[in-house]
Parts: structure tokens; C-alpha cells; sequence
């Protein structure tokens, strides 16, 4: 008869197997490698304690014919990126500026025009900002080119994730991949809430202004991105354009009738916005409902 110690190890080991089993159904899954050649879009994930880069497999198909009344804004982002793709200097890129007047769409535009060439972009939000270092560090043999992408950018002023952000653009003891180029989209500025305070001391020096700290901390962010693209409120013309040439690639040829022209005005009016993206929503809406009515 064996002894009731070996026993009870034998039916502890036994559950313990079985508990095991169990956990091991309820744990994720291991991320897979990012697949370079399949996919051309990634977004930067965290599972647990670590992180890991996620397919985009449906990424938008826009293409930068189909955005309009921005072509300075579409002319130097399309020069700095032919700069990148070629190996030779360029700088990263802030576009800034009024809501829905293409910051994001040229991005997602950009890596379409070019993902044959080996452009790849990677998303990441920015609450992980501070992984950036771990995020780049793969990076740095591949011979793909990679946009960090940054969407809607903008910080509180105790944020510490700017500064990992700072490190990243020009700062760190780390050199940054030359094979990454960081594009992020704000709607301000500097990144940062200003406050009509912090203009109080700002003073003049032999004829030169010279701004208080506070500005000087939210100035040095923005400064360290190279080219600055500013996107602002399109005119009713611009806006009346680029609701017609949707309309055109919806299927409607015959452009803007005056009532049509009245409904897209009114449908702008309504959302207190004159932009590319109210155009494109008026437009799918216009041709969406055509047959109902």
C-alpha cells in the first residue's frame, strides 16, 4: 500500500495539471510577427504587459488624386515622403488645423500611393506613446520605410506622454531609425492647451519678444517636427467643388443643379462646418437616398 504523502502528490499533481490545461484556453493567444509583405498598415496593440504590432486588414483605398483644394498642403507632404522613400533628408511632418479638411485622409492617402514601394505605416495612439522606443527598435534593420502615424494628437499640460514624444522626435541618446518618418495630425498647434495667462510673460527684450517658459515648453514639441502643413476652413466654393466631384465618382455626372447646390449649402449649414468630410457625407447621403424619395 503506498504511503498516503505520495498519495496526495500524485492527485495535487493531477489537478494541477488539469488546472493548468484550463488556464492555458483562457490565456491570449502569442501575437504573430509582423508580416512586412502582406499587409501595409499596423496598428500598436498592448496585451498584458507587452505590446505587439496588429494587421490593418482592410485599411482605407483613398487615394491622393481623390482629395482636393489642398494641393500645397498635398504638394510638399507627397515631395517630403519621395525625400523619404529615396534615403535622402526629410523632416516629420505635423499637419494641423481645422476638423475634416483632410489631415488623416492624406496619411491613409499617402500610403496607398506609395505601399508598392515599400512604405508601411504604423498607427499608435496616443496613450502609448511612451512605448515608442520599443516600438522603433525592430525597426531599425528592415528595409521597409515606416510612417509612425499619430491621429488627433493633442496633450493636457501634465501629460507625460509628450515627452517620451519629444525624445523620440529630437532629444533622446538613442538616434532614431533613419527608415522612420513620424507624421502626427492635431488640431492644435502646439499640441497643448494655450492659456491667455501664460502670454502675461512674454516680454520684450531690445525689441525682440520673447515668450514666458510655459510657451517655450509648448513651442519646443511642435518645433521639433521639420515641416509644418496648417489646413484651414475651406471657402463655400471649395466646398461646393468637392461635393461635386464626389457626386461624380458616386455616380451622378451631371455635377451640381442649383437644387442640389441648395441642399449641400444647407446640409453644411446644419453641421456648422464647411469641410471635406461634410462634403463626402452630404454627397453619400444626396446619392443614397435618390431612389427612395
Amino acid at each position: 500500500m503506498a504511503p498516503v504523502s505520495l498519495t496526495l502528490d500524485g492527485v495535487l499533481a493531477e489537478r494541477l495539471a488539469i488546472a493548468l490545461e484550463r488556464l492555458e484556453t483562457l490565456l491570449p493567444v502569442a501575437p504573430e510577427s509582423p508580416d512586412w509583405k502582406r499587409y501595409r498598415a499596423f496598428r500598436w496593440r498592448r496585451l498584458g504587459q507587452r505590446g505587439y504590432l496588429q494587421a490593418v486588414r482592410h485599411p482605407h483605398r483613398l487615394r491622393l488624386a481623390d482629395l482636393r483644394r489642398i494641393d500645397r498642403q498635398k504638394a510638399a507632404l507627397d515631395l517630403n515622403a519621395r525625400q523619404f522613400l529615396a534615403g535622402r533628408p526629410c523632416n516629420n511632418v505635423l499637419l494641423w488645423g481645422a476638423r475634416g479638411t483632410g489631415k488623416s485622409s492624406l496619411i491613409k492617402a499617402l500610403l496607398n500611393e506609395y505601399a508598392d514601394r515599400g512604405l508601411r505605416l504604423i498607427e499608435v495612439d496616443k496613450h502609448d506613446l511612451l512605448d515608442l522606443p520599443e516600438i522603433v527598435e525592430p525597426l531599425y534593420d528592415r528595409p521597409e520605410r515606416f510612417l509612425l502615424y499619430c491621429d488627433d494628437l493633442s496633450f493636457e499640460t501634465d501629460d507625460p506622454s509628450y515627452k517620451a514624444l519629444k525624445a523620440m522626435l529630437d532629444g533622446s541618446i538613442s538616434a532614431a531609425p533613419d527608415n522612420v518618418l513620424l507624421c502626427a495630425t492635431s488640431n492644435r498647434r502646439h499640441l497643448l492647451p494655450e492659456y491667455m495667462r501664460e502670454n502675461q510673460d512674454a516680454r520684450i527684450v531690445e525689441g525682440e519678444l520673447h515668450h514666458g517658459e510655459a510657451v517655450e515648453e509648448k513651442i519646443s514639441l511642435s518645433e521639433r517636427f521639420g515641416l509644418w502643413l496648417s489646413f484651414h476652413p475651406f471657402s463655400q466654393d471649395d466646398y461646393l467643388a468637392i461635393v461635386a466631384y464626389w457626386l461624380a465618382q458616386l455616380g451622378v455626372p451631371a455635377g451640381l443643379d442649383e437644387a442640389t447646390r441648395e441642399e449641400a449649402l444647407r446640409w453644411a449649414l446644419q453641421r456648422g462646418s464647411r469641410s471635406g468630410r461634410v462634403a463626402w457625407q452630404f454627397a453619400r447621403d444626396w446619392v443614397g437616398r435618390r431612389d427612395f424619395e
